[in-house]
């Protein structure tokens, strides 16, 4: 079935967790073009709970019964990375229109795999780089894409999270398939046109050191070296007190672009105890926008026949840097893009 540009598409979520959660509320209440048709999880009464909660009419514990149903259009697969490539590979050969949460893959076997799926199968396959839909960071894009500040030259982009829960569930090098992730592709962004060539990187347990025999690693940075001459800094910590920070920062031959504000409104509190700010602590409360945009982008590509804006080669692109900084990281040396070894 294809939704046509009357009808609202309908869309299966997969993957009724914290991520998926938002998304499916985005499906049914924010994005007027998409209805939440069903939710599946194989957790017991993940699916239901959230279905109840949206009014969505069905849930569903099999995922394959859900990419197996003619009355699905599009899926959003929202479940843990390590599942995503197959999950991906499974909802394109079924004929959907996939919206995959980062990483799309966490080998380049799999993300080749994943996109020759959608390929194949000529449906559209956008992956969750949030930051492309920011306010901010897209007026950057278009700014440098412009030539505004002249040749981009050094880039600096970072994500610390507020608190580093009990790790025991992270598998290792999740600093950099899952977090880093984002600020790998957002280097892409920044510097349109040109493509990364080698890594250095450096991790360590530095808020958690008890974990380091097990490579659950909380702290990092990579250098990143562009084609174009550019030179980039990525950077991730697992422990902000002070609450979410993502920012980033082009500096060209004509000037600068700075992005991202922790800060939850413009209010600056100056009082006996000094100057405050109300921080935001939450990615769902400092990306909002820009996840329900990218959705709605998703469901204008599919309806349309259009290309997304972040396409499976993005997150191709992204991986590869991840895995070189992972390569860096072990051997303890640069790592040109094109002698990525798989770990």
């Amino acid at each position: 079935m294809t939704a046509t540009t009357q009808q609202p598409l309908a869309v299966g979520l997969v993957g009724a967790g914290r991520m998926g959660s938002f998304h499916a509320e985005s499906l049914a209440r924010r994005i007027p073009g998409a209805r939440l048709a069903a939710v599946a999880d194989p957790a017991p009464g993940a699916a239901q709970g959230l279905a109840d909660r949206l009014d969505c009419p069905r849930a569903l514990t099999d995922i394959g019964a859900l990419f197996a149903d003619p009355e699905i259009d599009a899926v959003v697969i929202a479940t843990p990375a390590r599942t995503h490539a197959d999950l991906v590979e499974a909802a394109a050969r079924a004929g959907k229109a996939v919206y995959c949460e980062k990483p799309m893959a966490v080998t380049l076997a799999e993300a080749d795999r994943a996109i020759t799926a959608a390929e194949e199968a000529g449906v559209a396959l956008q992956v969750g780089f949030n930051r492309r839909y920011d306010a901010g960071f897209r007026a950057a894009h278009d700014k440098v894409a412009a030539g505004g500040i002249g040749t981009p030259q050094l880039l600096r982009s970072l994500t610390r999270d507020p608190r580093l829960v009990d790790p025991a569930p992270i598998p290792p090098w999740t600093i950099f398939l899952e977090t880093l992730i984002h600020d790998f592709d957002t280097l892409r962004y920044l510097n349109p046109g040109a493509e990364p060539v080698e890594v250095f990187a450096m991790a360590d347990a530095l808020v958690r050191p008890d974990f380091r025999d097990r490579g659950l690693l909380d702290t990092a940075v990579a250098t990143i070296r562009f084609d174009n001459g550019a030179m980039a800094t990525a950077e991730a910590n697992f422990q902000a007190v002070y609450g979410y920070d993502v920012r980033g920062e082009v500096f060209g031959s004509a000037g600068m672009l700075t992005m991202g504000d922790i800060r939850r409104t413009h209010l600056t509190c100056y009082g006996a105890d000094g100057v405050r700010a109300d921080c935001v602590s939450y990615d769902q409360d400092l990306f909002h926008d820009a996840y329900v945009a990218e959705l709605a982008d998703f469901t204008a590509c599919v309806r349309t026949g259009t290309t997304p804006a972040v396409t499976g080669q993005d997150a191709r692109a992204a991986l590869s840097i991840a895995l070189a900084a992972i390569q860096s990281v072990t051997t303890n040396s640069p790592v040109l893009i094109d002698g990525i070894k798989e770990y």
